[in-house]
């Protein structure tokens, strides 16, 4: 008989982070062999709906399973979005520190005069409940 169960995953206060695990502890009867599966549950917590965890782009999977003791669950945030670029010289600057971290260049906008900021991927904050299972 499978063994099943709910945990939480963080990626803390907002601003968050893209990446977060979680160690699910307490599983004396598993293997290292075991088949282990985890996906987002759309259930509520402190800080997202029911809806938010439905509609959030979120990926989760499970692994490094330890025998006797569990596994961790590991999220992403799967957003392609990125944030502008901004020359270093504002808005109105010189469009080629865009072009540059565009074609990857230069991407953090930095050296030969040019920088900027922006281009960071979104991240995640908060809690989503996750289930998992194993056998």
């Amino acid at each position: 008989m499978a063994t099943t169960g709910t945990t939480t995953i963080d990626f803390g206060a907002f601003p968050g982070q893209s990446d977060t695990s979680v160690a699910v502890t307490g599983q004396a009867a598993i293997v290292a062999g075991s088949l282990v599966e985890a996906w987002i549950r759309p259930e509520a917590t402190a800080s997202h709906s029911a809806d938010e965890h439905m509609l959030e782009t979120l990926k989760v999977f499970a692994g490094n399973i330890i025998a006797g003791t569990g596994f961790t669950i590991y999220g992403f945030n799967t957003s392609q979005i990125n944030e502008p670029l901004i020359p270093r010289g504002g808005i109105g600057a010189s469009n080629k520190v865009i072009t540059d971290s565009i074609l990857h260049k230069n991407p953090q906008g930095t050296g030969s005069g040019h920088g900027g900021g922006g281009g960071a991927g979104t991240r995640l904050y908060g809690l989503y409940t996750v289930a998992w299972v194993w056998n």
